[in-house]
């Protein structure tokens, strides 16, 4: 073999692990022992579903994620940006019946799939778009009560929602007394944190190890704490929602009552 054909044998090879062409990569659906996942590349789940139970919240951090109804108990707009295999868009949708859904997701692909995860169709409650996530906070200015933040790809949390310019963004796409939710999944939280800090005020932002994960959760937002207690914080959320995640509201409302700006009043 020729070393041109060589190299064109594997210049064809590198293009197929990388999901080929300069797009957004093809993720494909994977059905195991019960589950059914997104996947990128084989070993790397980026969403799971209990095949039986599709509106399950089944990775913990997603959960957690939903602890941000304690500040905002009843969002009239809740904001995503990625979408994966819409665990959290599914769980919003049926439990938070007041609530409109507005999520973002970069990569049609991934869009496409929304229907072998038993994603809603859009509605006057649901819209998905395909958009860039800075380009989607920054024409919100001042519309959500809740945001959600996790887009990640195959390599792990994109470049573009890694900048000040991105959480500057998220904090202005709130409303006076929203808060966002991040997923960090990454060997440096600090780099993200620091830019949280910067964009809400250090004493506005909480970090939240994911216990038995890698993860860790930050929560960040404007406006004032509640000043109420750990239990009465929890029982702000509505009981339909805190019966599916009873482990995850009292833990995050502790460590608000715990937060520095609570005590020092």
């Amino acid at each position: 073999m020729t070393d041109t054909k060589e190299r064109g044998l594997l210049g064809r090879w590198m293009d197929r692990l990388r999901g080929g062409g300069s797009g957004p990569r093809k993720p494909y659906v994977r059905e195991h022992e019960g589950f059914v996942s997104l996947q990128f590349v084989r070993r790397q789940t980026q969403s799971r579903m209990v095949g039986n139970d599709p509106d399950r919240l089944l990775i913990d951090y997603t959960r957690t994620m939903f602890a941000a109804l304690l500040w905002q108990p009843a969002p009239a707009v809740l904001g995503m940006v990625g979408l994966g295999g819409g665990s959290q868009a599914k769980f919003a949708y049926r439990q938070l019946a007041g609530t409109r859904i507005e999520a973002v997701e970069n990569n049609p692909h991934v869009v496409a799939l929304r229907g072998a995860f038993g994603i809603p169709d859009d509605d006057a409650r649901l819209s998905v778009v395909v958009d860039d996530g800075v380009r989607f906070v920054m024409e919100r200015r001042g519309q959500f009560d809740v945001l959600l933040v996790d887009g990640y790809d195959e390599h792990g949390i994109p470049a573009e929602l890694s900048t000040q310019a991105f959480y500057d963004a998220c904090r202005d796409a709130l409303t006076a007394s929203g808060v966002m939710a991040c997923n960090l999944y990454v060997r440096d939280p600090e780099t993200h944190l620091e830019k949280l800090r910067a964009a809400f005020g250090a004493d506005h932002v909480l970090v939240v190890d994911e216990p038995k994960m890698s993860n860790r959760v930050a929560f960040a937002w404007r406006g004032a704490l509640p000043a109420l207690d750990a239990e009465a914080l929890t029982t702000r959320v509505p009981i339909s929602v805190r019966s599916l995640l009873p482990e995850v509201f009292p833990r995050i409302a502790v460590r608000m009552v715990r937060h520095p700006t609570v005590r020092g009043r």
